[in-house]
């Protein structure tokens, strides 16, 4: 813990140095974009008034929900910010740690980037002050796994629930420990795709990411978001924000045959969890093309879980760490066989349901070629940009992906 840190959690107050010195200036923001009851309930929530704090709180994610989240104002996210951490130190001050990490995860989640700073510190003073309650009186019990070693695996069973043709035609591909020259001559530069397997041994993540009890003690009171149903093309598919605790309940009672999955899918959760990222390592390959790495991100979610056919712009590497994926992978010269979309927002999907193909609408589908495997525990797939991926969930699964550009992609951007 820094010096301010450690200052803060030895009493019962939260430290806001930031907050402190670019209220006024944000403040005058908010009020030149007519937020003036925001200001005022704000103002009183600085002098000690709870009910002014959650007041401006509820304000502030009035204005995050008033149209398409590219069109908020970043004002208004420091805003919320603001209100967040103006809530969190009451939540503090009294001893409710769990509702002061509720509201500062969502600070942390949903706000600007003008506080974050102050919201990690609190974070990290309120977490500390959360596990010393909880370690009074805790007996340690016997290691709960999501997936156990030597578990079965029925390619039989397993090809009921997969597309048409799957496992089939061509596998990717698979490397044992591939060095950074050979990824870069073999199949970064010809963007090819390939599984490279023996990489991950070295990740504390191999064995602590399978261990119920570790994740619930690192994050089991942090708030993530998470998405309920089939997929983000179905009508309806919603967003939750719940406690990491709820999520672990939630997928240890799903099973393949859930028709409202949760899913944790897409989420910076270790910018979020520092202690989640430390058991994880950037792996080398992504410093192939001399660019830089874009996105870090998050698929935690029970057997079933389904990413409808879709491509994505950047070099992705995903790694799997607990349990077995299915990943089904087509060239970007079919693009147009595949029937991307034509709305913007969703141009880079797919209207072909694999699980359920429409060959009156889609006919050109069943003859295309492509690429597909089992992703196991401990390998990563390579997916070069503009590939067209799906990916099912076999089992209870944690997987990360690495987005990252090469250098000309970098300095267009």
């Amino acid at each position: 813990m820094s010096t301010a840190t450690t200052a803060a959690a030895a009493g019962n107050y939260l430290s806001t140095p930031t907050l402190d010195a670019e209220s006024s200036n944000l403040l005058q923001t908010i009020s030149s974009h007519g937020g003036y009851a925001y200001v005022r309930m704000s103002t009183l929530a600085a002098s000690g008034d709870f009910r002014a704090a959650e007041a401006a709180r509820e304000m502030a994610w009035e204005q995050l929900h008033s149209g398409p989240w590219h069109s908020v104002l970043p004002a208004w996210r420091d805003a919320y910010s603001m209100a967040c951490l103006h809530v969190a130190k009451f939540h503090y001050r009294n001893g409710e740690f769990k509702e002061s990490l509720r509201v500062l995860d969502l600070g942390l989640i949903m706000g600007g980037v003008l506080l974050k700073k102050d919201l990690e510190s609190a974070i990290e003073i309120v977490t500390a002050k959360s596990r010393e309650k909880e370690s009074e009186g805790f007996e340690k019990g016997p290691k709960c796994k999501f997936v156990e070693e030597g578990d079965e695996f029925d390619k039989e069973e397993v090809l009921r629930v997969l597309p048409e043709k799957s496992l089939s035609s061509k596998i990717v591909v698979k490397k044992s420990g591939l060095s950074l020259e050979g990824f870069l001559r073999e199949h970064f530069l010809s963007g090819s795709p390939v599984i490279i397997s023996d990489c991950m041994a070295h990740w504390p993540a191999r064995t602590k990411w399978n261990d119920m009890d570790y994740l619930k003690r690192v994050a089991g009171d942090r708030t993530v978001p998470v998405e309920v149903g089939k997929n983000y093309l179905c009508q309806e598919w919603k967003q939750e924000l719940i406690t990491f605790s709820e999520f672990l309940v939630k997928i240890q009672s799903n099973d393949s045959s859930s028709a409202v999955p949760t899913y944790l899918a897409q989420h910076q959760l270790f910018d979020q969890i520092n202690e989640l990222r430390k058991d994880i390592c950037i792996p080398d390959y992504c410093c192939a093309g001399g660019g830089e790495l874009r996105s870090l991100n998050a698929w935690f979610g029970p057997a079933g879980t389904v990413t409808p056919l879709h491509h994505d712009p950047h070099h992705n590497i995903l790694a799997q760490v607990v349990g077995k994926k299915y990943v089904r992978l087509y060239t970007s010269s079919v693009s147009e066989e595949l029937y991307p979309y034509t709305e913007t927002m969703l141009c880079n999907s797919s209207q072909v349901d694999l699980d359920n193909i429409d060959d009156g609408q889609f006919p050109k589908v069943h003859d295309l070629e492509f690429l597909d495997c089992i992703l196991e525990e401990g390998e990563m797939l390579y997916i070069p940009p503009n590939w067209w991926h799906y990916v099912r969930s076999l089992t209870i699964s944690f997987s990360v992906s690495f987005w990252w550009s090469n250098s000309e992609s970098s300095d267009a951007s």
